[in-house]
Parts: structure tokens; sequence; C-alpha cells
């Protein structure tokens, strides 16, 4: 077992937000150790997959304000790496138009003047044949939105990072944490010591924040993530202009159904429920609810005529969710040199690069360059147990 190496910061969990903060921080010539508690890439967590969309769409004027500056980052990171992160395809969102929660979309598309569309139920069909448009809902196409290789983001900020002269270790379990001037972390295969710590352990976050006294309202939910065949190859692609979408409520609840176009799997289209059912992390192959599936099944049936009813290839992922859905970055209530970055609540990836960026700067004791109080600890207060 190693031992005693210091660092500036060390960082817990490698997954899309860990190593962007990680990179962040090497970028500024901070001695940095990024650590994961299993063999990278591994598909255990929330950031694997080869997709995730990309949107300045949201009910939140807040978000959408932060992913204009997150663009311009995913962007540099393309230029730094010479790869290619995103495929542009628009974003259509649908919904009953006069709900509260699409006219949320709607209001801040145009009020932060993100290029869009407005379609029609006479012109629909022109611009989307591949979609059934339902009676009484609105539609609007975030023209900027796309799609982010995920897999192919992780390996590639994790290289940067690297090339910064930053340490990535992974397989490394975390068995103790030891809050103080300097931070001892203390792993399956070492002791390490840094000014500051990170968390950003993704459904294991409250495991490690109990080594620091505190707990956090956060839900793992485990989502069935579904393929669905096409009955004619190629008719859901780029190709064919189909676009990502986002149901933005249906006739269960007000969580989402969302897809996008034929990407990883040859002739398969991604939708998923965005929900699932509580899990335990390490537990997560031994829930098998299948209630997502079941509305999804229902859901391609009624609007989805090109694709098969029966999902072709059925994959998981963890979410991490906060009561409010809202992420969680902040300062440890009692230790001002352990930040947390936690609770992304399954939107989290498209802003990695900005969250790395304001993880970097707290941990760093500098003041955010974004406003974060959506995402202070303190609006949990009640329901946050800490030995302070």
């Amino acid at each position: 077992m190693s031992g005693g190496a210091t660092y500036d910061c060390v960082v817990v969990g490698a997954g899309v937000q860990g190593s962007f903060t990680a990179y962040q921080l090497a970028k500024r010539n901070k001695r940095t150790l990024l650590l994961d508690q299993f063999i990278l890439p591994h598909t255990r967590g929330s950031s694997h997959g080869q997709s995730r969309i990309i949107r300045k769409a949201y009910e939140q004027d807040f978000y959408s304000k932060m992913m204009e500056e997150c663009y311009d980052l995913w962007a540099e990171l393309e230029r730094e790496a010479g790869v290619k992160l995103y495929r542009q395809t628009g974003l259509l969102v649908m919904g009953p138009e006069n709900s509260e929660s699409y006219q949320q979309f709607k209001g801040t598309l145009l009020r932060q003047k993100v290029p869009s569309m407005v379609l029609t139920h006479e012109n629909f069909s022109q611009h989307i044949p591949q979609i059934k448009f339902a009676d009484g809902h609105g539609a609007i196409v975030d023209i900027t939105a796309g799609v982010l290789f995920a897999d192919r983001v992780l390996r590639t900020v994790q290289t940067q990072f690297q090339k910064h002269g930053g340490i990535l270790r992974d397989n490394e379990e975390v068995k103790n944490i030891q809050p103080g001037a300097l931070v001892t972390v203390t792993t399956s295969a070492g002791v390490y010591h840094a000014k500051s710590l990170v968390i950003t352990a993704g459904p294991w976050a409250n495991r490690l924040l109990s080594y620091t006294g505190l707990q956090l309202p956060l839900e793992v939910h485990k989502i069935n993530v579904c393929y669905w065949r096409e009955k004619v190859p190629d008719s859901h692609n780029v190709k064919k202009r189909f676009p990502c979408f986002l149901l933005t409520e249906g006739e269960h609840n007000n969580e989402h159904i969302y897809g996008l176009p034929s990407n990883e799997y040859p002739g398969l289209v991604k939708i998923c429920y965005h929900i699932g059912a509580p899990t335990e992390p390490d537990g997560r192959d031994k829930q098998t609810n299948k209630d997502d599936i079941n509305i999804l099944r229902q859901y391609v049936r009624h609007y989805m005529p090109g694709l098969d009813h029966e999902p072709a290839v059925v994959e998981s992922c963890l979410y991490t969710l906060t009561p409010d859905r809202h992420f969680i970055l902040d300062y440890h209530p009692a230790y001002h040199n352990i930040v947390i970055g936690a609770g992304f609540s399954g939107h989290g990836f498209k802003f990695g690069p900005i969250i790395g960026k304001l993880l970097c700067e707290l941990s760093l004791g500098e003041a955010p360059t974004c406003d974060l109080s959506p995402f202070r600890l303190r609006r949990f207060l009640a329901t946050t147990k800490a030995a302070l």
C-alpha cells in the first residue's frame, strides 16, 4: 500500500463531473489526483454509454444561461484534443400546448433568444414525419441542440487531464476520509493528503460523505435505457433529419420521455423514460422494475409508427436525484476545503465542462463565475443530516 503523497486536490469519482473538475485543476497547474473505485471505463454509474442530449431548452432560465458558456467550453475541448464530441441534430420539445411545463420550455427558449422554430399541426409532419403529433400539443425545436458522444467525452477529458500532469488511479475504493487542514483520503491501495477534496461520486456520494458526518437527501434510481428497432432501416437517423426529442409530460406524471437518433446501435433508436425505480447503487442488478418500459412501450406504439413496439436492447443507468431535481454544488457545511458535486438528477452530463470549472473554483476558494444559489445545500437544511 502506497501512502503519504500530498496533492493540491483529490477528486473522488471519475465520471463526467469529476473528470472535468480534475481537468480544470490540472490546467491550472494544480497537483491533482483523480480516483475511481472501478476499473475504467465501466458501466456502473451515470456517465457511461455512447450518447447524451445537449440542449439549451430548459424550464429554468439559469440552466439555459449556463449552457451558453458550456457550449463554448465543449468547443474549446474539441479544439484542444482534436476530437469531435458533439453532433448538432436539434431538439424537438413537445407537450400539451397549454401546460405549465411546455410553456416554461418554450418561454425559456424565446427569452434566451435561442435559435428555435415553432412547429404547427399543419407543418409538423413535413419536418418530422417519424413522430405522430398528438392533438392539443405544441412543438418547438431548439436548433442548437444535439448529441454528445459520451464515452468519447470521458476518454478525451481524462486523457487531457493526464496530459496536463494529472494523476488518474482507478480500482481504488475510498475507505475513509479524515477532514482537516490537509484532508486525508484512505483507499484500498493507498493514503493521500490534499489541501482540498472534491466529492463527485454520483450514487455513492452519501457513502463518502458519511465519513464527514454529512448525509444529503439523495435518492438513487435505476433507469432502463431502451433501444427500439426501426421497421425501415436508416429512417430515424441524422441523415433523415430525425432530431433528439423530449416530451415534457405524458399521461402518467410530470416526468418526461426523451429520445435520440439512431447512433450507437445501427437501426436502433434510444428512447427512455426520465424516471426509474429506487435502488441501492451496489444492488442495481437485483432491481428488475420495468414500469418505465411499459410506459415507453405504450408511447412507441401510439406515436412512433416506424419503430417496433418491443425494445431490442435494454441497458441501465443510475440517476442520483435531489428532491427538486436541481444539482448540489457547494462546500461541505463544516469543512470549507471539502467541495460537493452531487444530485445531477439525470440531466447533468451536458453541463460537465462548466460544472468542472465551478467545482475547481470552489476547491481553490475562488468566487464562482456562475450564480450557485439554485445549487446550494441550504435549500435542504431541514433534510440534511450533519454532525456540526
